[in-house]
């Protein structure tokens, strides 16, 4: 298998790109202007891959399931993204069509309507079991959020930047935190996995006020994202950022400015959350000035390491194991796919552990399963809000396994059942008739064996 980590976290992503189109507000101060989709380049893999299909998102589907196959991945649950530029200000009849053509891709037929190609999803080979959109707070209406739900969307991705005001004014991002945090609230409220996308460094900023404001986003219960990703302000050709670079009006941090703020930084993430990505993929050529290590984040880790083992003697597999339980608690980090990477020996001796915290005016319980190595099997995000209850994810992790295989490390041991039991005994306790989950329009499936029903594009299981 080539690339194994592709598919190390449960299940098999396929990015596809959005044709080039400008923003409503007009472009960030740092956003390049190089005729490709928003804030990406003309030799970024995946728009290299979208533009050689003309944008078709049928044709890159097709496309990227083949190359996984090829790399011999397994290709039964998918997540697809959807990325790019702001789908949700695309006209409505594309947006429609674009979907579409997502699961026709997936279905390796052409269905005569939206509705008919997600059902026919349901059951087919390669099943779409997650789809995030990713996109700007401010177009997160309640009637783009129902949107989204018909199309099958499970996740979105905020383009947050950073939680201020004057530094929003100042790069002409075009929206308020007032905006981030309405859009955090009413996407949960609807069973969303919320991510966002935070650029330290910003024009305005410096590591002491990117810090401060990272901390609040994990203090304050109207933030607390499910996932980060943390790309550190590049200048990028054609951008308003490269005259102010030239003028002496901006300069970005440096290599070891940012692995220091970096180091900061994940050690604050609470184990609820997990850092999707650090550092983006720009080529070298497309960066007037900033670091050009993308594989930064392993940098880091290996630092944290030593420094926090420095004077112990460990070997690397003690060594990740003692981070484990004193340094980063993020999720990515603590998945058993990548454990088995450092551990010769898994404690299979397991444990489900409920955390609970306020959000966004509601109550959130998240329920992991883990060993004694604080090994994170599997997961899940329980939200009760207004004496409603609705599952946000599902998730166990671990190499991808086809439907129907025996699993023996993580996958199809029935981790997913015992989280949900647990999820509805919560829902039980706290007098609510019935317990709804956001689900991927290919895991319907899996819930209608458990007592679901489909309702109003959410499985919903009651009690009475």
């Amino acid at each position: 298998m080539k690339k194994p980590t592709k598919t190390i976290s449960g299940i098999t992503p396929v990015a596809i790109m959005l044709p080039p189109r400008k923003c409503n507000h007009g472009a960030c101060t740092f956003c390049p202007n190089l005729n490709v989709p928003q804030s990406y380049t003309p030799k970024s893999p995946v728009v290299l891959r979208a533009c050689a299909l003309n944008y078709d998102s049928y044709r890159q589907v097709k496309a990227r399931v083949k190359a996984f196959v090829s790399m011999r991945h397994p290709v039964e649950k998918i997540e697809l993204i959807i990325m790019g530029g702001t789908f949700l200000e695309y006209p409505a009849r594309f947006q429609n069509k674009f979907i579409k053509g997502c699961y026709d891709g997936l279905n390796s037929r052409k269905s005569k309507t939206l509705s008919s190609a997600k059902k026919l999803n349901e059951k087919s080979k390669k099943r779409c079991v997650a789809l995030c959109i990713e996109t700007r707070p401010d177009t997160c209406s309640e009637k783009n959020i129902l949107k989204m739900r018909r199309w099958g969307a499970t996740r979105v991705e905020l383009g947050v930047q950073i939680i201020d005001n004057k530094i929003y004014k100042k790069v002409l991002r075009g929206h308020t935190v007032k905006d981030v945090i309405d859009a955090t609230y009413n996407l949960r409220n609807a069973g969303f996995k919320v991510g966002y996308h935070i650029m330290p460094g910003l024009p305005g900023s410096n590591s002491r006020k990117d810090l401060k404001l990272f901390k609040k986003l994990f203090s304050n219960s109207d933030f607390k994202p499910d996932q980060l990703k943390i790309y550190p302000c590049q200048v990028m050709p054609g951008s308003a950022l490269e005259k102010d670079y030239w003028e002496g009006k901006y300069k970005p941090y440096t290599k070891e400015q940012i692995k220091k703020l970096l180091f900061k930084m994940l050690k604050i993430v609470p184990k609820y959350c997990r850092v999707m990505r650090i550092m983006r993929e720009i080529p070298p050529e497309y960066l007037v000035a900033g670091t050009i290590n993308i594989d930064l984040r392993k940098d880091v880790e290996e630092e944290l390491r030593k420094k926090d083992n420095s004077t112990q003697g460990h070997t690397p597999k003690n060594i990740f194991l003692n981070i484990f339980n004193k340094g980063i608690k993020e999720i990515r980090y603590r998945e058993i796919g990548f454990a088995m990477q450092y551990f010769k020996k898994i404690d299979p001796k397991l444990k489900l552990k409920i955390t609970k915290y306020k959000l966004n005016k509601g109550k959130e319980f998240f329920l992991e399963i883990t060993n004694s190595q604080n090994i994170l099997f599997g997961l899940l995000r329980l939200r009760i809000f207004k004496n409603k209850a609705i599952v946000r994810e599902l998730h166990i992790y671990g190499p991808s396994l086809r439907l129907g295989e025996q699993g023996k490390i993580s996958q199809h041991r029935g981790f997913g059942k015992l989280l949900l039991s647990r999820a509805e005994e919560i829902v039980r306790k706290n007098k609510i008739n019935e317990l709804a989950v956001i689900s991927g329009v290919g895991v319907r499936e899996y819930y209608k064996k458990l007592g679901y029903k489909l309702r109003k594009e959410y499985m919903i299981k009651s009690f009475n």
